[in-house]
């Protein structure tokens, strides 16, 4: 299929994707691609559907959780072990350009979809598989959740404070971040199609998204010979680079480099602090953290946090509010940037979803489709299906 674009439609309009995936880090994927204006036609199994539907919160019985992972895509539902629903599969794989699965290796190839079997009959498809250990090494067969990949991929040895337990992320970023890259791997196996009209296989393990993530993690212990720890909220390698109490609560202060530091100290009013050799490099700022919060956080407790983020704002010292969610959805700058949408549940209630961050042009993230209901849009995929062969 060659794609046919139009700004306000998405930069991925006329590419089809099948959408087998489910929970959360296909379906992130997937909505990714619709956002940008794939359709994306998401597979379900019969009587249940993806395993998101039941896991809560529910907004009068529908899965907030789901409801924020899969707007702007249709649902059928087709039994992939039932010769009628197998032929119907097949059809839609005729005219997609992208098949993404997030299965246990080897399930697909059970089904009798494995990449070989989708390469000899479909070699226009771009077939991308999400799974916690990727198709090969001696862990490809294991399952994995989140939990597991954060824990096994190191990231959870930097989260948190010295001396305490094992911290997860906040938020499930084995899963997102297997997305995103699942999603940017689609996107560049559809360039080289386009270069050698074939389709290619795209293979992304969680676990090896999470060391992708581990940013100068891996460097600095090879520097030091150390296995980093977790450090609270202040950066490794730079200072002052940390969350900082005032008068009546938390922000954050990012002075990255000598010359905000400077400017920092000349803000707050702080010449010992400027000219004190402990501070005089970032390398030694870093050293001497702790007396350098200290000296700081005395002089904050001097007044509010809304106080010190205007002056320093008005002297350029990049510096934030420490929010929390509810404030995060009342921010003016996210907003202004479309970064929140309203999704209706089956009884029509509102819920507000965290949108899409990419801006291609003049195209923004649009709701054109709400969460589907399972098997909502069966109907429509066959009669289109039927159309094609007419």
């Amino acid at each position: 299929m060659t794609p046919h674009t139009h700004p306000s439609a998405g930069p991925l309009q006329g590419y089809t994707v099948v959408d087998l995936t489910r929970v959360l880090a296909g379906p992130y994927c997937t909505m990714l691609l619709a956002d940008l204006g794939a359709r994306v036609i998401k597979v379900e199994q019969p009587g249940c559907g993806d395993d998101a539907r039941q896991i809560g919160p529910f907004v009068d019985g529908d899965s907030a959780y789901f409801m924020s992972v899969n707007r702007n895509k249709e649902s059928i539902a087709l039994d992939l072990k039932a010769l009628e629903d197998r032929a119907v599969f097949e059809a839609l794989l005729e005219t997609a350009d992208v098949l993404v699965e997030n299965f246990r290796p080897g399930t697909m190839e059970k089904l009798g979809y494995g990449w070989e079997a989708l390469q000899a009959r479909y070699p226009q498809l771009v077939f991308t598989s999400v799974s916690g250990f990727g198709q090969t090494g001696p862990y490809s067969r294991r399952p994995a959740y989140d939990m597991v990949v954060q824990a096994m991929g190191g990231i959870m040895s930097l989260t948190g404070h010295p001396g305490g337990d094992p911290t997860r992320v906040g938020v499930s970023i084995g899963d997102l971040g297997a997305g995103l890259y699942a999603a940017v791997g689609t996107q560049a196996a559809l360039l080289q199609r386009a270069r050698t009209g074939r389709g290619d296989r795209v293979d992304v393990a969680m676990l090896d998204c999470q060391v992708a993530l581990l940013e100068n993690a891996i460097a600095r212990m090879q520097v030091d010979g150390k296995a980093p720890g977790p450090l609270g909220s202040r950066h490794p390698s730079i200072a002052p680079f940390d969350v900082f109490r005032a008068a009546d609560g938390w922000f954050v202060i990012a002075a990255g480099n000598d010359g905000l530091f400077q400017r920092l100290c000349a803000t707050l009013e702080l010449p010992a602090v400027a000219v004190d050799p402990r501070f005089a490099t970032n390398h030694l700022r870093c050293t001497h953290h702790e007396a350098l919060k200290a000296a700081l956080e005395e002089r904050l407790a001097a007044a509010g946090c809304d106080h010190w983020q205007d002056l320093l704002m008005r002297n350029n010292i990049p510096t934030g509010a420490y929010n929390n969610v509810a404030e995060v959805l009342q921010d003016p700058q996210v907003q202004a940037r479309d970064m929140l949408l309203q999704v209706k549940a089956q009884s029509g209630r509102d819920l507000t979803v965290a949108g899409n961050p990419i801006h291609v042009g003049g195209h923004r993230t649009v709701l054109q489709r709400q969460p589907p209901r399972l098997d909502q849009d069966r109907e429509r995929i066959l009669a289109s299906l039927r159309a094609l062969q007419e």
